[in-house]
């Protein structure tokens, strides 16, 4: 039984655990131009771009990049993170995506907007 209970334990804390929130810019190398965004999970945002490249299926990057990605290959794209939530175990997702969007917007006042897409 030591073992169920070391799972039940494990589990807790797994869920007690949240991902890296935070603002970032996906940059296309082929023209300069940047995808400027935000998530509640920076892991599986950084995932994503890492199968797309493994798996050369562009389907798996926001739809908005589909044509560019095409033109320039999916090794022309990366990930810059600008900003990171400190998030605390006591805020809830509507808190976290409050702070992601003002961070956003702070982000999007302060970058040229011809090079966003």
């Amino acid at each position: 039984m030591p073992d169920r209970a070391r799972r039940k334990e494990l589990l807790a804390r797994y869920r007690q655990v949240r991902p890296q929130a935070g603002v970032y810019l996906i940059r296309n190398a082929g023209n300069g131009k940047a995808l400027l965004g935000s998530t509640v999970n920076l892991r599986s945002l950084r995932n994503k771009l890492e199968f797309a490249r493994e798996t050369n299926l562009p389907g798996a990057v926001d739809g908005r990049l589909t044509r560019d990605v095409a033109t320039f290959g999916i090794e022309a794209f990366s990930l810059e993170v600008l900003d990171v939530v400190d998030v605390t175990p006591e805020m809830t997702d509507d808190q976290i995506r409050d702070d992601l969007d003002m961070l956003e917007g702070l982000w999007r006042d302060k970058l040229d907007p011809s090079t966003l897409y």
